[in-house]
């Protein structure tokens, strides 16, 4: 594979690129936003490692700009431990989110884990399903979703949680299958993200009545109406 590593401390981004290269991939290190986007413009990456407290650009400007032309899969890496900073980025299209400090391993396992979801998803060609729950419809073929006539914007994963839950409605998915299936079978993160995700599906749908939670279990796609 071959890494953007988005990074301005000079030490975090030499033991990064070092375990990345180590693995026979290669790493390509920018320490500026502005840089990362050029890069991103000019060359073709299979996934991104991406600091948030960049001295020019903030990383969730980078997110926004980078997927208004590319779904490559982006991993932030951040000393942002709040909440509301990991849910930002994943609204913003980020696919995964790590706080600083961090386990080399942890981080290449994720790496491995994004990519290969990517990778999977971009040559499903054959699947041709649609699903419609009332007004709501799913297309995993285009991968769009529409409310009655109205277009709705979500991130890959939370276009993948919605459609995993829209294959079934009415079916209750536990937690785990949500993050092993949708995930990885090897995820290694909180069960936050994907509350942060159900939590901006929600909002983007405009009625969190969509998707019900069951307390204790998980959550199920029903028609509010």
């Amino acid at each position: 594979m071959k890494i953007l590593v988005v990074e301005d401390d000079t030490s975090i981004a030499s033991s990064v690129t070092e375990a990345i290269e180590n693995l026979g991939w290669t790493a390509v290190h920018s320490e500026t936003g502005q840089g990362a986007l050029e890069l991103l413009n000019s060359e073709a990456f299979d996934c991104v490692v991406l600091d948030l407290g960049l001295p020019d650009l903030d990383g969730g400007e980078v997110v926004r700009r980078t997927r208004e032309h590319s779904q490559v899969p982006i991993v932030v890496a951040s000393a942002r431990p709040d909440e509301s900073d990991r849910v930002l980025a994943l609204e913003l299209g980020a696919d995964d989110y790590l706080v600083k400090p961090f386990g080399i391993r942890e981080l290449i396992a994720r790496l491995r884990a994004v990519h290969r979801r990517h990778s999977s998803s971009a040559t499903d060609t054959a699947d041709t399903s649609r699903y419609v729950v009332g007004a709501l419809t799913v297309d995993t073929r285009t991968r769009e979703v529409t409310l009655g006539e109205k277009g709705i914007e979500l991130t890959p994963k939370e276009f993948d949680v919605l459609a995993y839950l829209a294959s079934d409605p009415g079916t209750v998915f536990k937690r785990e299958t949500l993050l092993s299936d949708v995930w990885d079978i090897n995820w290694y993160g909180s069960t936050k993200t994907l509350d942060a995700h159900i939590a901006s599906i929600r909002r983007k749908l405009g009625s969190h009545e969509w998707i019900e939670s069951v307390r204790g279990v998980g959550f199920r796609l029903v028609n509010p109406a």
